[in-house]
């Protein structure tokens, strides 16, 4: 089935649960493509006016300092890993690893980003069960807390109730976020999310209900036990490519946040934070087109194909659109695009600079 194509604005299906009607993200109309919030109607960030010493960190209240010691010592290793690890010599370790953080990628572009976060696409249960068991490899939030804060970033992005608020510093989006407590206003918008769509999913009700024995088995215990059972690993280097694989693939997730929001061009919308990112597109399987994500929250593609733009989660979706397992993928018109890019875009897009 080819895939839904919408021109003006492009809604999600309603929850499933009859108890609740309220939409869950709209595509913004193409004069109201600056945020779907007003800006004015949440608090910027305030800064203080003077510089901070370095050590003036260790005497914040809202230190989470358990998340900065575990965060340290896992990069820490990975770094070590990366240096250190004999890949020639362990190419069937390294080819496993690599696998498994493949997995956990589309679990997360595919999966729990544009499937269940942003509902562009339908998927039968087969499919909704790779796609939990992909995810789950990741080792990240559990798929109600994910969903919950990406669909609040979406709808608030670059204000304080955006989780990984981009005007609070490059590093803060990257990482930062999650080593400090949730603004107030993340928490209270968080709550107002209307997420009744995941709690009537049975792939995801289950996932969430069993969710720290999935992820410590999926993400950990499988990935290490497998090498040395099956080829007679040891077991430090198992568990070393696994670090590896678990450190790239959480900062992958975390490039979209930072990179993706500070270093690119902005084609499809000058007015918004997130940019194209062809870096990030690369290590995150095709989810550095930020720019035009944002404009078109609902593009299953999260991109427009074409024009060298990398995005292996996009052809996978296809791939099981064409055993019909996944369906109803939408896609907004193209001349709606194409108004986008001329009313709101910076000129940088190939089709502005043939109309010039």
């Amino acid at each position: 089935m080819a895939p839904d194509i919408v021109d003006g604005p492009i809604n999600f299906p309603p929850p499933m649960k009859e108890a609740s009607t309220a939409p869950l993200l709209v595509m913004p109309e193409i004069g109201k493509q600056i945020s779907i919030l007003e800006p004015d109607k949440i608090e910027k960030i305030k800064e203080p006016k003077k510089e901070q010493s370095f050590m003036s960190f260790f005497h914040r209240k809202d230190v989470k300092w358990g998340n900065v010691v575990m965060i340290t010592i896992l990069h820490i290793v990975a770094a070590y890993g990366f240096l250190t690890a004999p890949y020639f010599e362990k190419w069937n370790t390294f080819l496993w690893t690599w696998s498994i953080g493949m997995m956990g990628a589309f679990g997360i572009t595919g999966g729990i980003h544009r499937y269940w976060s942003h509902r562009a696409y339908k998927a039968n249960t087969p499919l909704k069960i790779i796609l939990s068991i992909c995810y789950l490899s990741a080792g990240q939030n559990s798929m109600y807390q994910w969903v919950r804060d990406h669909r609040v970033h979406h709808k608030y992005s670059e204000t304080d109730a955006d989780p990984h608020n981009s005007h609070r510093g490059f590093f803060f989006s990257h990482v930062g976020w999650l080593m400090l407590k949730k603004h107030p206003e993340v928490i209270k918008k968080g709550q107002q999310i209307d997420m009744s769509d995941i709690e009537a999913d049975p792939v995801a009700a289950f996932c969430e209900r069993h969710f720290a024995l999935l992820k410590l088995m999926i993400c950990f215990v499988i990935p290490i036990v497998v090498p040395v059972y099956l080829w007679n690993e040891t077991w430090y280097w198992s568990f070393i490519f696994q670090i590896c694989r678990y450190s790239y693939v959480l900062n992958a997730t975390w490039s979209v946040n930072s990179f993706a929001h500070f270093f690119g061009n902005k084609p499809y919308d000058k007015n918004i934070g997130p940019v194209e990112n062809k870096f990030v597109s690369y290590v995150s399987f095709g989810e550095g087109w930020h720019n035009y994500h944002h404009t078109f929250p609902s593009d299953y593609r999260a991109a427009e194909i074409g024009g060298g733009r990398f995005n292996t989660t996009t052809t996978l979706i296809d791939w099981f659109a064409k055993l019909g397992w996944a369906y109803d993928r939408k896609v907004p018109s193209e001349s709606l695009v194409r108004m986008t890019i001329e009313k709101r875009g910076d000129g940088t897009h190939d089709h502005s600079m043939k109309t010039e």
